[in-house]
């Protein structure tokens, strides 16, 4: 399946279900207070956001200061900025994902999967390229006729 294609069923699954987990607990506490329970969430969340993303900026300062590459605060601040997004979207599953995104430890092992399993290769296939691209002879080249 194309990667569009499986990204579209995600989010048209998880969207599904979101409509029918609200109204489930809106028919067991009530609309009112399920409604609060959303705001509530996206309210917290929006302070988390704000909260963990500066602590990542000024840890990303101070790596830099140091002259030490902030490998994971760079891998983080995409993920706080997708648990942010996920936040502020109405509904308890995203808002489920959101808060793991936000939780520092939680962050922190996010990030070190993303790191060792995808950069790292990436890494070893751009080293790979510059191999091949050093693999380069010079010299002169004429035509005899």
């Amino acid at each position: 399946m194309k990667i569009f294609q499986t990204l579209f069923l995600v989010v048209l699954i998880i969207s599904f279900a979101e409509i029918y987990l609200l109204l489930q607990i809106g028919g067991i506490v009530g609309v009112f207070p399920t409604i609060l329970l959303v705001v509530l969430t996206a309210v917290l969340g929006t302070w988390l956001l704000r909260q963990q993303g500066f602590a990542t900026f000024q840890r990303f300062q101070e790596s830099l200061a140091q002259g030490v590459m902030p490998a994971y605060e760079m891998v983080e601040g995409p993920i706080i900025l997708v648990g942010g997004a996920l936040l502020l979207t109405p509904g308890f599953i995203t808002d489920l994902i959101g808060f793991a995104c936000l939780i520092p430890q939680l962050r922190k092992k996010i990030a070190q999967y993303v790191i060792e399993n995808y950069l790292v290769q990436a890494g070893a296939h751009f080293q790979q390229e510059k191999a091949a691209e050093n693999n380069v002879l010079e010299g002169e080249f004429r035509k005899e006729e």
